[in-house]
This record gives C-alpha cells, structure tokens and sequence, in this order.
C-alpha cells in the first residue's frame, strides 16, 4: 500500500500506455513494404532496437544532433545486415517512420480502462522523456489525449528523466506536493528511482516480470494498480 494520499498520478508514455514495441514493428512493417525494401522484419527489428538505443544515447549526450540520430540509426542498421541501399531511400524510410510511427494507436493491455477509472477520482499526467510534438501525436493517436492534464516532456523540461528537474517541473506545473504525486512507469532507473529521489511515490509496472525488488509495489499490469490505491 501507499503511504500518504495521492491526488496527481504520473504515467511514463512508451512502453507503460503506449505500446512502442508493436508499434515500431507495425510501422517499420509498412514502411519496409512499401518501399520495398528486402529484409526479415524479425532480424531488422532485433538489430534496430540495440543501435537506435545506442544512438539515442549518444543524442542524449549531446553527441550527435536530433537528425543525425535519425538517419544514422536507421543507416547503421542496414549496414549491420549487410543491406546496401541509397542514402535517398534511408533518408525516405526515416521521414516515414517519424510520419507515421506516432499515429499507431496501439496500447499496453487495459490502458483505456484503467485511465476510466482513474480519471474520476485522480488528476492524471504524463511525464515522458521525448519530443512534445510527438508523444502528444502518440497520446492523440491512440485517443487517450482527453485524460491528462499536464504533459511533460524532456524537451519542454529541458533534461530527461531521470533527472529531478523533469519531475520537479510536472508537479510544480500540477500544483501538487511531491507526498500526493504517484509516478507509475516501467523503468527501474528511469522512472521510479529518478521519482523517488524528488520525494514521489511510485508505482512500478514490470511488464516483462524482470525486476525484483523492494523499492516500491510492483505491478505485472496496469490494470493492478486499482488493487494498490
């Protein structure tokens, strides 16, 4: 159980609502096909995922610009698999994929009923590390905009998650104190250390039953968090 009040809930975006694994391969899928480009989405995937990580590190660090990022990742990947194709047609799958990732709708089990039910008793809130026009275009598409009230990104707080700025600003945008703010996401170091560290209570939300630990309830599914507050 929680140990004080909670008025403000705080969800992490990708892969705690919105499901960025499958909509990822769904995208990718389309645009692979549409192009087409000859490659097993299976093994794509599997080498996309490690070095667009990779790249989106090296971003967060300062080290390579938003649009090399972009490009480079995608470049690399085809590389890894030994594919050889024009810089054109990278640069075409990359203006793709940003155009039409953000509006796949798809979301983690029972999100729409546990915002439901949220939504009446808590104010809710997106913190998100993430450009602001995307992830509102992620929550738009999937058509859960309509439940939050604050969306805090990494760009808008200028650092990403963990650092305490990002969770200091969302709840000083919220108005709420940090005892009656509850984060629920699905990274360990991310989202529930980097909260707790400001003072949050939180909720972690271990999808892919990888953690063990007696930081803070765990959760195997969002739909178990009625079962917490």
């Amino acid at each position: 159980m929680l140990k004080n009040i909670v008025t403000d809930i705080f969800f992490d975006l990708d892969r705690t609502l919105w499901d960025f694994e499958k909509n990822t391969m769904l995208t990718f899928q389309r645009i692979l096909q549409k192009n087409q480009v000859d490659v097993i989405l299976s093994d794509f995937l599997k080498i996309y995922k490690n070095i667009s990580q990779e790249y989106w590190k090296r971003y967060k660090e300062g080290k390579i610009s938003k649009v090399q990022m972009r490009f480079e990742r995608l470049k690399h990947t085809f590389d890894h698999l030994g594919i050889r194709i024009p810089d054109t047609l990278v640069s075409t799958l990359n203006y793709e994929y940003i155009e039409y990732h953000p509006d796949v709708p798809c979301l983690m089990p029972y999100t729409n009923e546990v915002l439901a039910h949220l939504l009446p008793r808590y104010t809710l809130h997106i913190i998100t590390n993430g450009f602001q026009k995307i992830q509102e275009r992620k929550l738009k598409g999937s058509h859960i905009y309509q439940y939050f009230d604050q969306i805090i990104s990494s760009e808008i707080a200028g650092v990403q998650k963990p650092n305490p700025r990002i969770f200091q600003l969302a709840m000083q945008k919220a108005k709420v104190a940090p005892k009656n703010a509850l984060m629920v996401g699905d990274s360990l170091e991310i989202d529930i250390k980097g909260a707790k560290a400001v003072g949050m209570q939180v909720l972690h939300l271990n999808n892919n039953q990888k953690y063990k630990h007696n930081i803070c309830p765990i959760l195997g599914s969002i739909h178990e968090i009625t079962t917490v507050l």
